[in-house]
């Protein structure tokens, strides 16, 4: 095992952590001053015992032969990942400061209780020790990560088509990395030297889609003052992305049909036909067999879509790999901002393996660049962590839907997913809640999900057609007004809750017909 290096002109407290430290089995080596150290970490060799680099670091913050912060600066810029401990018995919040945002493991100060000051250092070998795992079995710019079982089908799945242009349609929550996926097999394809293009179907509104896809020939409508090429024509010889394709109206599924039959198609105001060679790659979150039955899409489109299926499990099914992806958003977020990469204590990840992560990844990484800039230590503990992590109640993420033969009392059809519903179902009506906990503390004793199952029930025997439709406007307003209310009216953070794209939530207000503002 590599030495814990001690840095002190103080000579009795180079003995009394030696000695305590040997009784631990962790072997040490002492300096007087930095400049020893600096030497001896240039001379460092990791095939040598006698020239062993250190496990950890601990070092006096005021020396005659130099400043431990400044030391802490010099060995940081060559071991980013090396923990150093400060000591000090100047015990001021300055030293404190400045430690922390020079990337100090920790602040102890003297005098110090030895037992807690060796429960210290052992955390600290053990981050250690944790960091150069991963930085053995984690490349630096890795495309996607995973040990969970799921994922590790998805990878095996990639390699398998790497010599194949077959169609693949992608399912997944949102959040889940969909795209990653999609840039992975164009990467790993015989069209790889192509281009990679990619386009949500969801986020371009209805009239200007076809255009988006197909182009457009100069003054096939008002503001088409040139010819424009649609992404088939910007992928040809390569790959084209057609994310959240469940969303895609139904009257250009017919012409994707067409394209995606024999590779012809016509601009938008054109005449002559345009072939293009792709490779079409499709993903949806939602459930396309369903919207097949529903009449919303296309049941030929869908087989010609579904030639190979994978499934991406959401961040919930693959617990396992929220550490290695927590330390991996960390680090990312750490060099885009330009900081030192914060680390985050055992306790803190627990925690996040508890947490449902609604938003999957995607909100794992955006949880991840939020502690980066709003922890405040260089070490990341429970406390740290966003409300929206804190304040889950254990098993959030289970839910038990009650079926259908279960006595369920009658709801009014003409009420939606809101208060009337709870009161007739449960008994309780929302507005008698005068918190938020109480609302939660309601909410984990019902499920929406029997009381739409009523509701779709009732709809479907009374002979209605659009009941999709109807079902469907009602739950998304509830949850844009819902998120729009949790974010004051703020449309991107809501989106960005959501899991969706602002021009997502934009184009839904619009089309619901909702009745909000937005706060600037």
């Amino acid at each position: 095992m590599k030495p814990i290096w001690i840095v002190d002109d103080d000579p009795s407290i180079r003995f009394v952590l030696e000695k305590a430290l040997a009784r631990e089995n962790l072997p040490t080596r002492s300096f007087t001053h930095p400049r020893e150290v600096l030497d001896a970490l240039a001379d460092a060799d990791a095939s040598d015992a006698a020239r062993l680099p250190p496990q950890v670091l601990i070092s006096d913050i005021r020396m005659p032969g130099g400043s431990g912060l400044q030391l802490l600066e010099q060995v940081r810029a060559q071991q980013p990942g090396l923990p150093v401990i400060i000591m000090t018995a100047y015990s001021d919040l300055d030293s404190a400061v400045s430690a922390f945002q020079r990337g100090a493991f920790e602040y102890l100060a003297k005098p110090f209780d030895l037992p807690k000051a060796v429960e210290l250092i052992r955390r600290a070998v053990e981050e250690s020790q944790r960091e150069e795992i991963i930085e053995e079995q984690q490349p630096l710019q890795a495309e996607m990560l995973g040990q969970a079982p799921a994922m590790q089908d998805v990878f095996r799945a990639i390699g398998r088509l790497s010599q194949s242009q077959v169609t693949v349609l992608i399912t997944g929550e949102s959040g889940s990395g969909k795209e990653l996926v999609a840039r992975a097999l164009h990467k790993h394809s015989p069209v790889s030297g192509g281009p990679f293009v990619a386009i949500n179907t969801a986020a371009i509104p209805k009239d200007l889609l076809e255009s988006e896809l197909f182009g457009h020939e100069r003054g096939a409508f008002t503001g088409a003052q040139t010819q424009r090429r649609g992404r088939f024509e910007q992928a040809d010889g390569g790959t084209l992305f057609l994310d959240e394709i469940g969303d895609m109206p139904f009257d250009l599924q017919t012409r994707l049909l067409r394209v995606l039959s024999d590779g012809h198609f016509y601009r938008v105001g054109g005449h002559a036909p345009v072939k293009s060679k792709v490779r079409v790659i499709a993903a949806t979150h939602q459930d396309l067999e369903l919207r097949v039955r529903a009449g919303a899409f296309r049941e030929d489109l869908f087989h010609r879509l579904n030639v190979i299926r994978l499934r991406l499990p959401a961040l919930r099914e693959r617990k396992e790999d929220v550490s290695m992806l927590a330390r991996h958003f960390l680090q990312q977020s750490a060099r885009q901002l330009g900081v030192e990469p914060k680390r985050i204590a055992e306790s803190a990840l627990q925690r996040l393996e508890e947490f449902s992560f609604p938003g999957n990844v995607r909100q794992l990484e955006n949880i991840c660049h939020w502690l980066t800039v709003m922890a405040p230590a260089q070490q990341i503990s429970v406390k740290d962590l966003p409300p929206e992590v804190l304040q889950e109640h254990p098993g959030a993420a289970i839910s038990s839907v009650v079926p259908l033969t279960e006595a369920v009392p009658p709801v009014s059809v003409e009420s939606g997913f809101g208060e009337p519903v709870m009161a007739a179902a449960g008994g309780v009506e929302p507005q008698a809640a005068s918190s938020a906990d109480e609302l939660l503390a309601g909410a984990a004793m019902l499920t929406w999900e029997p009381l739409m199952n009523v509701q779709a029930r009732a709809l479907l025997e009374s002979g209605q057609t659009d009941v999709w439709d109807v079902l469907s406007r009602r739950f998304e307003s509830h949850l844009i007004r819902t998120a729009l209310l949790v974010t004051h009216g703020r449309r991107m953070e809501a989106a960005q809750r959501l899991g969706i794209g602002r021009n997502t939530i934009t184009r839904k207000i619009q089309e619901l017909g909702l009745d909000v503002s937005e706060e600037h």
